[in-house]
């Protein structure tokens, strides 16, 4: 039983087994960027990104699928490479945080003022609307901003109101209305 799993994960150079296993992980890291600007509207980006990802896919694959057979290892070492590529690629994307969000927040009436004056000095837009929630009088905020800022604003908010409830929501379409000024909302 020893000796078949020694053949079975020799029977490829271990470098050829890296290549396909980075080769893999930039493919399908491409492959998530691409789908994820592609759906935030970003359909240029996604383009280019697209080219890449097929030519890297197309050689890897082959490399792969001919020698399968002899080498089944190459399976295993692709099928880990991709599903460490769609990690990678979600983590880039998070870290990149290209687009829009609307942050939706429930604050106590008392402290509506106090964090849409914060948010308001930081270069966000707010519009506030009065609400009643359960057992007190309570307003919400609503502030457009790029996902890049988002944890500010979260921030600012919780430091003011720790029970204030955060929502948000990625948004693809914008028409009218002030969205804060152009240093925040660009940077």
């Amino acid at each position: 039983m020893s000796e078949f799993i020694i053949r079975f994960l020799t029977a490829a150079p271990p470098l050829e087994l890296f290549l396909i296993f980075i080769s893999k992980v930039i493919e399908v890291t491409v492959g998530t960027l691409r789908q994820i600007l592609i759906t935030k509207g970003y359909r240029r980006e996604g383009t280019i990104l697209s080219f890449i990802e097929i030519i890297l896919w197309t050689f890897v694959a082959s490399r792969v699928i001919m020698g399968i057979t002899a080498a089944p290892v190459k399976g295993i070492v692709y099928s880990i490479g991709f599903s460490v590529g769609v990690y990678t690629g979600s983590l880039i994307e998070g870290y990149i945080a290209m687009g829009k969000v609307l942050i939706e927040t429930i604050v106590s009436k008392a402290n509506s003022g106090p964090v849409t004056e914060i948010l308001r000095q930081k270069g966000y837009a707010v519009t506030t609307m009065e609400a009643k929630g359960r057992d007190s009088e309570k307003a919400v905020l609503m502030i457009f901003a790029n996902r890049k800022g988002k944890e500010e604003i979260i921030g600012e908010i919780r430091r003011i109101d720790e029970t204030a409830m955060i929502i948000t929501n990625d948004v693809s379409t914008l028409h009218g209305g002030t969205i804060g000024t152009a240093k925040k909302l660009f940077k």
